[in-house]
């Protein structure tokens, strides 16, 4: 039989149960972080496990298990919140998914954003553009197509009354960019440099676009949130939010364990 002089070992174990228990806790409180199952298993080869540790030490601290039963309910905890951080990067995912897919479909989603308003088909327009303004950016291209609208619908006025070089006159009315444009057409003879020609151009191209960009410039609110209406796929996320749902009564009532536990131990 061997006696405790002998066993270097039982001395060692000995030396340690007589320190303070603040101190053998302190020894070993990190073990789960380092050794526990759920730790190996929760986090993936593509994730940070310098989070997840950061997570189950705070845990640890928090609750500072007396034994290793509440280690492990500890370490269940991480691992409830590390998916439910996995939950939300997909909810995410999807969400960006079904924009993508919204975004490249003005033609269903502008005539949505104000059923009553016509010239908002959709056509030749960039809803990444709009869905990325800003409310000063919006306000300046308001601002920008009602001058531009304006000024066709004077040079237009001004060609019909006619008179003395109408012509010349309705073609210093339009804006300068407009007028460039006009300039362009002329050189490339889609138009002649004529008053019926300048009459034509603002009648058949300018003031549609002009009409047009100030529509979707009122209505770039309206149109952002049906964009985001339509992307979000609400039926796309049934499963995520099922499964978001198991992971809230899985931790309650792994949290209700480790107190209940706790409770037990102090009484």
């Amino acid at each position: 039989m061997q006696t405790l002089e002998n066993d270097s070992t039982a001395v060692a174990c000995l030396a340690t149960d007589s320190e303070a228990p603040a101190a053998s806790y302190e020894a070993v409180r990190f073990n789960a972080m380092k050794h526990g199952i759920l730790s190996r298993l929760a986090v993936l080869a593509h994730e940070d496990g310098a989070e997840f540790a950061d997570l189950l030490a705070a845990l640890l601290d928090e609750h500072q298990p007396a034994g290793m039963t509440e280690r492990h309910l500890i370490e269940e905890l991480a691992t409830i919140i590390w998916r439910k951080r996995r939950v939300l990067l997909a909810e995410g995912a999807k969400i960006n998914e079904g924009l993508k897919s919204t975004l490249s479909s003005p033609k269903s989603v502008m005539p949505s954003a104000a059923p009553f308003q016509r010239g908002l088909s959709g056509e030749n327009t960039d809803l990444r553009d709009l869905f990325d303004s800003t409310p000063e950016d919006n306000a300046e291209s308001l601002k920008s197509a009602e001058l531009d609208l304006a000024a066709g619908q004077k040079a237009a006025a001004i060609l019909r009354k006619g008179g003395a070089n109408a012509y010349e006159k309705a073609r210093r009315a339009l804006i300068p960019e407009s007028r460039d444009w006009w300039d362009d057409q002329v050189a490339d003879e889609e138009h002649p440099a004529t008053a019926e020609g300048l009459a034509e151009f603002i009648r058949v191209s300018l003031e549609p676009i002009c009409y047009r960009m100030v529509q979707e410039a009122r209505f770039t609110p309206a149109i952002k949130a049906q964009t985001v209406g339509e992307g979000l796929r609400a039926h796309m996320l049934e499963k995520l939010n099922r499964y978001e749902t198991h992971l809230d009564r899985k931790f309650e009532r792994t949290l209700a364990m480790l107190l209940k536990l706790k409770s037990l131990r102090g009484g």
